[in-house]
């Protein structure tokens, strides 16, 4: 067999092929830890209100659970934040209503897209613990880890 690179009367080399060596891991990453689907079911109950959240932290065995504790303060951090927001609305509305007609308007838009983009990612993180997925909120998530 003629192979490019070489004369056509050399015969062709065989490579060696060397079989992989699958060693165990120590410490695997918490992706690859296997969550039930009754965890996934109760991580994402953790998030309809703040109050499953708090019954699961408080709960022995729930408690000692990461994926659903992860969860359950993450959800608490998340009410805690929609309360600060819902404060800092109300103060940038009332702030705006005081310019004529465009601060009035923007107002209202401010209303009505950040609480949208709000039930957007509670729904992303409703559906990603239906998943069994970490998905880690950026301030709130680490918050929630090191809970």
């Amino acid at each position: 067999m003629w192979v490019p690179g070489q004369e056509p009367s050399k015969p062709a080399t065989k490579r060696s092929t060397i079989a992989p060596v699958n060693l165990p891991a120590e410490n695997p990453p918490d992706d690859t830890i296997p969550v039930g689907a009754g965890d996934n079911l109760l991580a994402a109950l953790a998030y309809i209100t703040f109050i499953p959240a708090v019954v699961f932290v408080l709960i022995e065995p729930l408690k000692r659970n990461r994926f659903i504790r992860f969860h359950s303060f993450q959800s608490i951090f998340l009410a805690v934040a929609t309360i600060v927001v819902a404060i800092a609305l109300r103060i940038l509305y009332s702030v705006l209503a005081v310019i004529p007609v465009v601060g009035y308007l923007l107002g209202w838009l401010a209303l009505a897209v950040v609480p949208l983009g709000w039930v957007i990612l509670w729904l992303v993180l409703v559906v990603k613990a239906l998943q069994g997925a970490t998905f880690k909120l950026p301030v709130i998530g680490t918050l929630a880890e090191k809970a």
